[in-house]
């Protein structure tokens, strides 16, 4: 597949001094993905007329796609489409159908217009106007030889639908319309990092097969973007089923979605099938898998509910952890395996539940009970069925810690429950 190469420019003095953080570049790289245009470069430039000109001409000479985002309000130091008018030689005026919708904001609000509300309604000869669905500076997309450039606005809130609906259909239609359609599939990973999957799959990724994958990384998951081009969406679906079962059959115990989703929301699904419930008792994460379970629409279906028990105290009212396995001589402590037995198995007669999970560990930033930072004791709880303890070892900053202990009894959960659903299958055979 011919390469599309893409730089994203964002735009604001605020993005270099870090008073926000630059989240567009982050979405329009995903959006661009799936597209099957990779993004070579990401610069950022404050609101200052020549540098940005500077930037424009460099993205110029190394991308064919150029994405703006910021810079077109109706401030004087908003001037992305004035450096871009200038380095394409194109001159600016007034869209009528933008300039409507500024008077008519100011006019619903019995405010007078300022003059300089009006470069809020700016576009360069030639270009396509993006409209802009929640607020007022239209954007603009316009081809010159063959580079692209598309200027969105800075809010994400404005930027987001602009893409979605403007901008992506523009892309489509006179960037990729001479070639194939583009299709895509997400898949999900847990319990392997990034360089341990790409091993397994270095001879696929290097050898630039048809499907291409494109793996991902964020704490505790792992994705993999299959892409393909096809002359119909019936032969796309026959490769990228075939890349999918080759990478299956490689990692069996790690693959949990075919779709882009969370390993939460892969658990409930599995067991809302399955009529399974679950509770939780959370230590160092503190309530971290509980707010990853319930903020997905129907998981009252099998989650109950679960404790945050992060002081002795509360472990021993709440969850019945002995006193002599916290404190004492010889008590192996709160973060040890025997109180994580507990705590899961406890929870799990609380709520009375199929499964309970539990956590407790070290997150930091000091050690605790003369424990080092990361050490984490996770235990999974199931009915009629001995408790399991895992232990691990986390390296990261305190969130970081909590995240991946978080995932990872996630993870343990999801294998015990796609073991049942094989008995299962088996069973009905």
């Amino acid at each position: 597949m011919k390469s599309v190469k893409a730089e994203i420019i964002a735009v604001g003095t605020e993005l270099l001094l870090g008073q926000i953080t630059n989240t567009n570049a982050r979405y329009l790289s995903q959006q661009l993905s799936y597209l099957g245009i990779d993004v070579y470069y990401q610069t950022v430039v404050g609101d200052n007329l020549n540098r940005l000109k500077q930037a424009i001409e460099l993205a110029s000479s190394r991308a064919d796609v150029i994405l703006f985002s910021g810079g077109i309000g109706p401030t004087q130091d908003d001037l992305t489409k004035d450096a871009l008018g200038e380095v394409l030689g194109r001159s600016q005026h007034i869209y009528p159908e933008a300039m409507k919708k500024v008077e008519s904001f100011f006019e619903g609000r019995d405010k007078p217009m300022t003059e300089n509300n009006r470069r809020q309604a700016i576009i360069l000869e030639g270009s396509d106007p993006l409209d802009n669905e929640v607020g007022l500076a239209v954007g603009i997309a316009v081809s010159q030889e063959d580079k692209h450039y598309i200027v969105l606005p800075g809010p994400p809130k404005e930027l987001q639908p602009m893409f979605e609906n403007q901008a992506r259909p523009w892309l489509a239609k006179n960037v990729l319309s001479d070639e194939q359609p583009i299709y895509s599939k997400m898949l999900k990973f847990a319990g392997i990092g990034e360089s341990a999957l790409e091993d397994g799959l270095l001879d696929l990724i290097t050898a630039q097969t048809d499907p291409t994958i494109a793996p991902y990384a964020k704490e505790g998951e792992v994705t993999i973007r299959l892409t393909t081009k096809a002359d119909s969406e019936k032969e796309a679906s026959i490769k990228l089923k075939n890349m999918e079962a080759e990478i299956r059959k490689r990692l069996p115990d790690h693959m949990y979605a075919d779709q882009d989703i969370t390993i939460e929301e892969q658990i409930l699904l599995m067991m809302t099938g399955m009529g399974l419930s679950l509770a939780a008792a959370e230590s160092c994460t503190g309530g971290l898998i509980m707010e990853n379970l319930t903020r997905i629409p129907g998981s009252a279906l099998v989650f109950m509910g679960g404790v945050v028990s992060y002081s002795n105290e509360m472990k021993e009212k709440l969850l019945n952890v002995p006193h002599e396995l916290l404190e004492g001589e010889n008590a192996p402590g709160a973060v040890s395996e025997e109180v994580a037995e507990v705590m899961a198995d406890e929870a799990r007669k609380l709520l009375d539940t199929d499964f309970a999970v539990s956590v407790t560990g070290v997150a930091g930033p000091g050690a605790s009970e003369r424990k080092p930072v990361g050490l984490v004791y996770v235990g999974l709880a199931e009915r009629n069925r001995p408790t399991q303890v895992f232990q691990l070892n986390l390296k990261g900053n305190r969130e970081a810690i909590r995240i991946r202990s978080a995932k990872s009894i996630m993870y343990r959960l999801w294998l015990r429950l796609k073991e049942l659903q094989e008995e299962q299958i088996a069973q009905n055979q």
